[in-house]
């Protein structure tokens, strides 16, 4: 665990590697008690150039094969694949595993409300049933004179088709705007089933069969796309139907969350299930007496990454920090216990958890991590695994050892803003509309929509990318859509709060100060994203915003993105129309027709198009350019007067 001057004289002060003071405090702690977390190592350990350019490949023993990004075309691999062809295979088998995470995760909670409406699970329910009707409605399933169970039990039917159909299109073709499928149809991207894509595109990207990078990238969009509009979706919307569809609600967040007083347990991955079964272990009587007995003042149960942010966002759970700071976390000697299950789940947190003497835990079949003790969720037992994690807590504060060092920094933000409740935010319980929305987009007070998400990493510091592209944006009347880690900066940074609007531009501010809310709406973990489609969706259909997706005044963008997920999900933007920009990195090489056909050809073909920039001024102003394109093309590129309307011409813009 001690450290060398010479390493010492390599890594970042801990200041230069975040924006979080709380994180930056237990960086410096970790050094002092010679622990090594993610920061260090990635001070140590140099990216790969080459690999970086996307100029490698090593898909046969033939190589790998390194050609030179400085001059891409002066030699191809020993199989004679080009630098184009190396890239969109690489880049394609990015999307296919990151497709693959979020459907698997989908289909494991499309299983679990197979299991409910079936009958043969009794621990967990349908609790939201107007969102069951709804997405009953949307997949064309009838309602009428129907039991809840009924219906769900077609509803999971017929999504089953989302990840094993092999023909035809999928379900949720049904929620895309009628003009974006066409485009879709047109070059023959519109998504069969999420197995049959990444089985074809992982067929494709072998060795010797697609080369043609162009073909390879359509293969990638119909991939990308069965990821947000099937297995991101059908997770979202079916969590919503089983565990509640997400309202506003306020939740702390930072390290300062965490209780000296109270036993300290951490729930960190992406799956909500486990979640919402331990927050049942921790409120039961008699684990709370157990608590006492051990002489704490009760359970503290805090959520980190992303199923901390769905349980922030239905339930106002505190929320620890992201991505960066899930080991830094445990430096603090609070945490008794750390559950996790799958995605960004980092090996290191096994070292730092002994070392700090927290009783780390992986739940998931998925998920195990050498020399970490493993206690198997079954959804049809649940409380056999949350049980234990929570006696197995109590006992380490009973027996807690060493220093207690909690952040006092927390911060207050607003949460849980969905598709759904926009829509009765903006116009009530029986005039529900993104009318007015549309209309302040149309009118010049909103320039446009952003999405920015995606993960945090160490190659940059954490979250200075995320908060001063937001600030940015909506400094200058952008209305900024945030999930998972992208989310929790912004928290922490306290702009996820009305107050915040005093630093938007002043058409924004006006907007949000009349209907009271943040210029930053949180909407949940990275799984969520597929609510800004659907948000998106709705924008059209309400009209005035042209007829498809890549008609609207939006740009997406993932400032520090790390994950094979993220790449997923910005393709699946892209291939839905939006102008999407990434931070920190890129994999690909600059002046090659594959940079092209990404960064340009894509948008001429109807779809969104790509872009990179490492500076988060540089990024807003290239998504604001985008939005003001949009405008132009719309014909909306200037403010519209202010008319006064009665009340018949109000309910006459509502009816149109």
């Amino acid at each position: 665990m001690g450290e060398t001057k010479e390493l010492k004289k390599k890594l970042t002060p801990a200041h230069d590697c975040t924006t979080c003071e709380a994180t930056a405090q237990m960086i410096d702690k970790a050094r002092r008690d010679g622990v090594e977390l993610v920061f260090d190592r990635a001070a140590t350990m140099k990216a790969c150039p080459i690999g970086a350019d996307s100029a490698c490949c090593k898909h046969c023993s033939m190589g790998p094969c390194r050609l030179n990004a400085k001059d891409p075309y002066g030699k191809v691999g020993v199989c004679g694949a080009t630098i184009d062809t190396i890239q969109a295979r690489n880049f394609a088998r990015m999307v296919a595993s990151g497709a693959a995470a979020h459907t698997d995760h989908g289909m494991s909670i499309l299983h679990l409300f197979g299991e409910v409406v079936k009958g043969h699970n009794k621990d967990y329910e349908i609790k939201d049933t107007q969102k069951l009707l709804q997405v009953a409605q949307t997949l064309e399933i009838e309602t009428d004179g129907r039991a809840y169970q009924d219906i769900g039990l077609d509803i999971y039917e017929e999504l089953m088709k989302t990840y094993t159909q092999v023909e035809g299109e999928f379900p949720f073709a049904k929620a895309v705007p009628e003009k974006t499928l066409e485009t879709w149809r047109k070059h023959n991207i519109v998504p069969r089933g999420a197995m049959r894509e990444i089985m074809e595109i992982m067929h494709r990207t072998h060795m010797g069969v697609d080369q043609d990078y162009e073909n390879i990238v359509n293969q990638c969009s119909r991939t990308a796309l069965s990821d947000g509009w099937g297995g991101s979706m059908v997770a979202t919307e079916i969590s919503d139907i089983m565990f509640g569809t997400p309202r506003p609600v306020m939740a702390e967040v930072n390290m300062g969350v965490l209780k000296e007083d109270h036993v300290n347990i951490i729930v960190h991955g992406h799956e909500p299930n486990l979640f919402e079964s331990i927050m049942i272990s921790t409120s039961d009587a008699t684990m709370v007496e157990a608590a006492k007995a051990a002489g704490a003042k009760g359970i503290n149960l805090v959520g980190m990454c992303c199923s901390g942010a769905e349980m922030m966002s239905r339930h106002g759970v505190p929320h620890a920090g992201n991505f960066m700071s899930t080991e830094a976390v445990l430096v603090t000697g609070a945490v008794d216990a750390m559950a996790v299950d799958v995605q960004c789940i980092k090996q290191g947190l096994g070292k730092v958890a002994d070392c700090y003497g927290t009783e780390l835990f992986t739940t998931n079949p998925r998920c195990h991590i050498e020399g970490v003790k493993h206690i198997e969720f079954d959804e049809d037992d649940p409380m056999a695994c949350t049980d234990e994690v929570v006696i197995k807590a109590i006992s380490r504060f009973k027996n807690r050892k060493g220093d207690i060092q909690i952040p006092k920094n927390k911060n207050v933000g607003i949460h849980g803003f969905s598709k759904e409740y926009i829509g009765y935010m903006l116009g009530g319980s029986f005039r529900e509309s993104y009318v007015p929305l549309n209309e302040n987009i149309i009118n010049g007070r909103i320039r446009g929509v952003a999405g920015v998400v995606g993960c945090t990493q160490p190659r940059t510091k954490q979250d200075y990318m995320h908060v001063e592209l937001v600030k940015e944006l909506i400094k200058n009347d952008v209305l900024v859509l945030q999930t998972g880690c992208s989310q929790i900066a912004l928290a922490k940074a306290g702009l996820l709060i009305p107050e915040a609007a005093h630093l938007a531009g002043d058409g924004l501010a006006e907007v949000c100060e009349t209907v009271g809310m943040p210029p930053i709406l949180g909407l949940g973990s990275c799984v969520d994203n597929s609510r800004i489609l659907t948000a998106a969706s709705e924008m059209v259909r309400t009209g005035g915003l042209g007829h498809s997706i890549a008609d609207l005044p939006a740009a997406g963008a993932a400032p520090e993105w790390m994950s094979e997920k993220a790449i997923s999900i910005g393709h699946y933007f892209v291939a839905s129309g939006v102008y999407t920009v990434f931070g920190t990195t890129f994999p690909i090489t600059e002046g090659t027709k594959f940079h092209k056909h990404l960064f340009e050809e894509l948008e001429e073909m109807g779809l969104g198009k790509w872009g990179f920039s490492n500076d988060p001024i540089e990024m807003a102003h290239m998504m604001i350019a985008h939005i003001d394109k949009k405008r132009e093309q719309l014909g909306i590129n200037k403010a519209r007067e202010r008319v006064l309307m009665d009340m018949a011409d109000r309910q006459k813009l509502d009816v149109a």
